[in-house]
């Protein structure tokens, strides 16, 4: 089955369920007089809404490149998760709205027995469905279906503490609907917010993980005659779509034959194994001045905020070394710059320096 049929069957199947839930939770809620109830019927309303935004996001985001958008729609994926967490932060104000007042002035409730059944069937049901579509979407990696799951969990709790207020006003004659709802409904507006935040990461574009672009780097170093891989960027365009570009470090005697050859096996390599096309640069590696590579290593080495340097390279001719260097981001980038041109130049006066100040994007 594929990514998008999975997303599409799962949200069904969130649509099926919390319809059954709002058409007896909202009966139960008039039956009993319950704003706690009632506002869990709401709240599992909306959740049958986010279920049908994100079936309609993952369609369009299916759509095939065109002219128009040559990378595709995947992007759109963000935009439904965006929607299902604001549609979360809205139900979760909304509770609170209602909620608050409670606490002053609360409600006279009937609870009976069929009620206290449905209200724990509840909650076992909307936490084996949290379980089931966060598990889900964490597997295909759908935002907008770990939003939905972890929705779902809050409801639970939302059902839970319904189920336990009700307990106590019928044992003690003490509401506690109001309280219960408030602290329910803060945590709610509080789970929206960061799913909102997690999202517009990925959209604005967030570093690289750590895990992946250490396992493509060493991917690509496994492959004969690859000396290092620098420079990785990852661009994200869609939760399964990734295109990037990196540079590979490779004997300077290497034909146009040779690197050609070389550079279509580690794309082939690094499509097979994470889905992801690379635009490959080259770095070529001269052994001729390996013993000044080797004193410029050691000059960097007593800086802290230096985290790497990578395209060593000497040009007889025109008396220039090219290197590039990554500085940290919270550093005096040009005044360390500044000193390792001066200490690299003092030992080797002759030669002319370009020093490319590259970014920290990944690890």
């Amino acid at each position: 089955m594929s990514r998008q049929s999975k997303i599409v069957k799962t949200s069904i199947i969130e649509i099926g369920v919390n319809l059954i839930l709002v058409a007896f939770k909202a009966s139960i809620g008039i039956l009993t007089n319950s704003i706690a109830i009632t506002l869990d019927a709401i709240n599992n309303l909306t959740d049958a809404l986010s279920s049908i935004i994100t079936i309609i996001g993952t369609k369009l985001a299916g759509k095939a490149p065109d002219k128009n958008h040559p990378y595709g729609y995947g992007r759109i994926e963000y935009f439904s998760s965006i929607i299902v967490s604001a549609i979360v932060l809205w139900a979760g104000i909304t509770a609170l709205m209602e909620s608050w007042p409670k606490i002053f002035t609360p409600d006279i409730t009937n609870y009976t027995t069929i009620s206290l059944i449905i209200i724990a069937v509840a909650v076992v049901v909307k936490f084996a469905l949290g379980t089931y579509v966060k598990r889900v979407g964490e597997k295909i990696n759908s935002q907008a279906l770990v939003a939905s799951g972890s929705d779902s969990y809050f409801d639970a709790i939302l059902s839970l503490s319904t189920l336990v207020a009700a307990i106590i006003s019928i044992f003690f004659h003490i509401s506690l609907e109001g309280i219960l709802g408030v602290i329910i409904s803060i945590a709610i507006i509080k789970s929206s917010i960061d799913m909102i935040k997690e999202t517009l990461n990925h959209m604005i574009g967030a570093r690289i993980d750590s895990d992946l672009s250490n396992k493509i780097k060493s991917s690509i170093c496994e492959v004969p005659g690859v000396y290092g891989a620098y420079d990785l960027s990852l661009h994200n365009y869609g939760p399964e779509d990734m295109i990037g570009s990196v540079h590979i470090e490779v004997d300077d005697t290497l034909t146009a034959l040779d690197i050609h050859t070389l550079t279509r096996t580690i794309q082939g390599k690094i499509y097979s194994e994470f889905s992801i096309a690379l635009t490959i640069g080259i770095y070529a590696k001269n052994d001729k001045y390996e013993d000044m590579r080797k004193e410029l290593s050691e000059i960097v080495s007593s800086y802290e905020e230096i985290l790497e340097i990578h395209g060593f390279l000497v040009l007889e001719e025109q008396n220039l070394v090219m290197f590039d260097i990554i500085v940290d981001f919270d550093a005096d980038r040009q005044k360390v710059k500044e000193e390792i041109l001066e200490k690299i130049k003092a030992k080797y006066p002759k030669f002319n320096y370009c020093i490319v100040d590259d970014y920290d994007i990944s690890d």
